[in-house]
């Protein structure tokens, strides 16, 4: 691109796409991934109870985009364990930030500017990852576009794909944080970084690979930086993703089935009826009616049936 040349990012964007992860960003990313893990609810319990059940946790925190890649490339989950030098450092790691006298080396660990920095290198391991997963797939399956997109997410966000498998491991069932229903900040740009890599690698996107590397990288540590340091965990595509379900779907807002509330409106005769839904914690439904407050601490069983029936037999008489 001749931008590049014009900034002089050629040999920077060079260097960046040469640049080895070993040893000190997969130790950043095995760093941030067992705190993640440690700062989970019940996690230092499990630790103390089980630690294999721990230690199991932590490794899949940081290979779990390896074994999911792997599982849906038919190949052995257990590749991951094959590299004996990463999961020695990340066994080491795990033990230091759940056992290590005083609690130094995650306190240390935890103060903002050396979070940042290791948040940061960790934002660069996953624009390797993501390629990888996708350079990987393109081997297999040349033409094989939507393949190449979902091995490349599954690499780079392995580990948030398979939250579920990994709470069952410490005990904990909860299906609502399925990512999938709820896609998080990480799962989300790896995904558009999937999507952007394999577009490159079948020629659609014209753009360098080293070039592509250079702005992935750079925009995913930037915004990460910015997120720590504000203490926002919005994302930057909430405002797209908002108006992409209005116009296409027709929801109030991406999450509006699972967290918000769905109004309908029923007009008869100049009176208005709002009927409201609501998902509870167990997946079921209520309607409610805005009759006229009840006075008194509770209501009968009777009364609320007759309030349901009355906004039902309203919203019946709209033609």
């Amino acid at each position: 691109m001749d931008l590049f040349g014009l900034l002089h990012l050629e040999e920077l964007s060079l260097g960046l796409a040469n640049l080895s992860m070993f040893p000190y960003f997969d130790m950043a990313h095995y760093i941030v991934s067992v705190m993640a893990l440690r700062e989970q609810p019940g996690a230092i319990e499990v630790s103390r109870v089980s630690p294999l059940a721990c230690w199991f946790s932590s490794m899949l925190f940081c290979f779990g985009g390896a074994v999911l890649s792997g599982i849906m490339l038919a190949e052995p989950p257990v590749a991951p364990l094959s590299n004996s030098t990463g999961v020695l450092l990340a066994s080491v790691i795990w033990y230091l930030v759940f056992y290590c006298p005083m609690d130094l080396v995650y306190c240390c660990a935890a103060l903002l500017p050396l979070r940042l920095v290791l948040s940061g290198m960790k934002e660069v391991t996953r624009t390797w990852k993501v390629l990888g997963g996708v350079t990987l797939a393109q081997t297999k399956y040349k033409d094989g576009l939507l393949v190449m997109i979902a091995i490349g997410w599954a690499r780079g966000a392995g580990g948030g794909l398979i939250s579920n498998f990994e709470q069952l491991v410490r005990g904990v069932w909860k299906p609502e944080t399925n990512e999938l229903l709820r896609m998080s900040y990480p799962t989300k740009i790896t995904l558009i970084g999937a999507v952007l890599f394999a577009l490159q690698q079948t020629h659609y996107l014209p753009v360098q690979k080293h070039h592509l590397m250079l702005v992935y990288t750079v925009f995913t540590v930037v915004n990460k930086s910015r997120m720590m340091l504000t203490g926002s965990s919005t994302s930057p595509f909430a405002t797209v993703e908002s108006a992409i379900y209005k116009t296409l779907f027709a929801g109030n807002s991406p999450y509006a089935a699972l967290t918000g509330e769905v109004k309908t409106t029923c007009f008869d005769n100049g009176a208005t009826t709002t009927t409201t839904k609501e998902s509870g914690e167990n997946g079921g439904a209520r309607q409610r009616a805005p009759t006229s407050p009840v006075k008194g601490q509770s209501s009968s069983l009777k009364a609320k049936e007759e309030s349901e029936d009355a906004a039902t037999s309203q919203c019946k008489k709209t033609d």
